[in-house]
């Protein structure tokens, strides 16, 4: 019987050996998808060739799906093997990319001061860690951890995306878009959508003569938008992430219940 569901597999530093994707390939690996939110441009499009390669040699046809980073917001790194963040604890939270500790987290986003208000929570990572902003000074955010938890690298803010001033798709977004459809990539994801105007924003040929675009659905305004999104778009990605920082996380399951059922 032939199956419907498709495996669609991230590509990193722990899978992108030869050896590792002629395995996954192998094994069912339908698409291999890049998250161009890490790495530069050259290595990701030398994993592109890659699997490319790859495919071609284990005679299976593989999909490549480059997910474009959106206007993501992140905090400046932390020291080498990350830091505890407890729970009860103040934290200050300043605009800055240089370095983040304990006490005081720099984050990559001019308009912090601007889009953050009081009692807002703000989400780093994958959600796990969460902290409440207590107030809004001229030259920073006063804030307490309300649930703790290691943090490590450069994770992700989340900010509330109706108050995110920065546009989908950015120019980084398409600069990187351009140079991957030069190279023959199959299909593009577009972060933090939030109408079919920024789908159409793209500019990308209608598909196939362009990649497939998939918008990903993970603001509160994508869901509100949804019609004209599933419109302008040739697939719809529930990413149920960033999506669950947005809407009480017991929203979600019935939220992909009707974004499949719109589809």
């Amino acid at each position: 019987m032939q199956r419907r569901t498709k495996i669609v597999a991230s590509i990193g530093p722990a899978s992108e050996s030869e050896r590792r994707l002629r395995d996954m390939i192998s094994a069912g690996m339908d698409v291999a998808r890049l998250n161009l939110a890490h790495d530069d441009l050259d290595r990701q499009l030398e994993r592109y060739r890659r699997i490319r390669q790859l495919a071609e040699e284990v005679d299976r046809p593989v999909g490549v799906m480059v997910d474009l980073p959106g206007p993501k917001i992140r905090a400046a790194p932390f020291p080498e093997g990350g830091v505890e963040l407890v729970d009860g604890a103040p934290i200050r939270l300043t605009p800055g990319g240089e370095r983040s500790t304990a006490e005081v987290v720099e984050v990559d986003y001019a308009d912090l001061l601007a889009d953050v208000r009081a009692g807002d929570q703000l989400r780093f990572g994958d959600g796990g860690v969460v902290i409440e902003v207590r107030d809004v000074g001229p030259d920073g955010l006063q804030g307490e951890v309300a649930y703790g938890g290691r943090v490590d690298g450069r994770p992700g803010v989340h900010i509330p995306a109706d108050r995110i001033r920065i546009a989908s798709p950015t120019a980084h977004d398409l600069r990187l878009l351009d140079a991957f459809i030069e190279a023959g990539v199959d299909m593009a994801a577009l972060s933090f959508v939030r109408s079919g105007h920024d789908v159409r924003r793209l500019g990308t040929e209608p598909h196939p003569r362009g990649p497939l675009v998939v918008a990903k659905v993970e603001t509160r305004a994508a869901v509100d938008n949804l019609d004209g999104i599933i419109e302008a778009s040739g697939a719809i990605m529930v990413a149920r992430g960033d999506l669950g920082a947005e809407v009480p996380i017991e929203e979600v399951p019935h939220l992909q219940k009707r974004i499949i059922h719109a589809c």
